[in-house]
């Protein structure tokens, strides 16, 4: 996508992302459950306030529940602890794909609707997702970055965040099937390095791929705490290593540019405050019975406009919020001003 293009297409997102949603069917008294990854993930937590904003504006009330720690096993006590409570509906960023499905089918057993956003559970697991961007256009926008970083050909890495989040995986292996096309034939992919959504190792896995690997070229991460960790010490230490990924314009703005004093040219994510006011109302509407998460199903998810029910690259559905949108020097600091 061009750049004029992006930032027309942001600009028109963001409008809508701070427009006022409205659905048919009142949330008057509905108790939902918003359960995130982890505590102090900037990501999450602007798409948790929109969330919260969106759904209190339809009359819910809305309880934003952190696991003590980044892995299955913490999400799984929450998720024990919020049953017992008998919400309405349980929203859930999952650390892992398959771990949280008992619990999950336990909610839903007993007559809790549940849907996830960010990072996915297994089908079995939910209702429905609500999807940031289509798994392979994540995918096909950072593997076209490396090969653009690159200049086409040379050793690369991932940096990711816990080696179970759904949505992690997803992206890298898109990454990994669409770099097997002739096109990215010159590329090669080193290693994928795990920073568990830790500042501190995120940095620290950042300095052994420079250790491990002198004519690394590019590190992707598609994780904002990582992102953010990597530029920082690639930008101080002068590395010659390029940098490109998911992250937040306001954590990005002194890494990003094309010339050789920042690490980041440019990098990519999506309107956080859509994705949390689309969730919000997309569980609104499976409570209210407006959706079961049946694939073909259609809504409308307030002024964000009319939604359908897709199937996820899993088998499971999902509803896309839209395309991931690239940061650049052109636009990250008045975007910074946002995120």
């Amino acid at each position: 996508m061009k750049k004029s293009l992006i930032v027309a297409a942001l600009a028109g997102a963001m409008a809508l992302g701070c427009a006022a949603t409205t659905l048919a069917g009142s949330a008057d008294g509905m108790k939902i459950a918003l359960v995130g990854k982890s505590a102090g993930n900037a990501f999450f937590e602007i798409a948790a306030d929109a969330f919260v904003e969106a759904a209190e504006a339809e009359g819910a009330t809305v309880d934003v529940v952190y696991p003590e720690t980044a892995t299955a096993d913490a999400q799984i006590k929450v998720l024990d602890n919020l049953i017992s409570q008998k919400p309405d509906a349980i929203c859930i960023s999952a650390n892992d794909v398959n771990a949280l499905q008992a619990k999950l089918e336990e909610a839903m057993e007993e007559g809790i609707a549940v849907s996830s956003f960010d990072s996915a559970p297994n089908p079995d697991s939910r209702q429905v997702f609500v999807n940031q961007a289509g798994t392979k256009a994540v995918g096909q926008a950072l593997i076209d970055a490396v090969l653009d970083l690159t200049g086409g050909e040379g050793q690369w890495a991932i940096l990711s965040a816990t080696s179970q989040a759904a949505n992690q995986n997803a992206w890298i292996a898109a990454m990994e099937e669409i770099a097997e096309g002739d096109e990215y034939a010159g590329l090669e992919l080193v290693e994928v390095a795990y920073g568990d959504d830790e500042p501190q190792k995120s940095t620290d896995q950042t300095q052994v791929l420079l250790d491990n690997y002198p004519d690394l070229k590019v590190i992707v991460a598609p994780t904002t705490v990582g992102i953010a960790a990597a530029a920082k010490l690639l930008q101080d230490q002068g590395s010659v290593v390029k940098l490109t990924g998911l992250g937040l314009p306001s954590e990005m703005v002194e890494y990003t540019g094309a010339d050789d004093a920042h690490s980041c040219p440019y990098f990519y994510l999506w309107d956080m405050q859509g994705l949390g006011k689309l969730s919000a109302l997309t569980t609104i509407a499976l409570v209210n019975g407006d959706i079961t998460g049946a694939l073909d199903e259609t809504f409308t998810a307030g002024d964000l406009g009319d939604y359908t029910i897709t199937e996820a690259d899993d088998g499971g559905t999902e509803v896309v919020l839209g395309l991931p949108f690239e940061f650049n020097e052109e636009n990250v600091e008045e975007m910074a001003k946002l995120y």
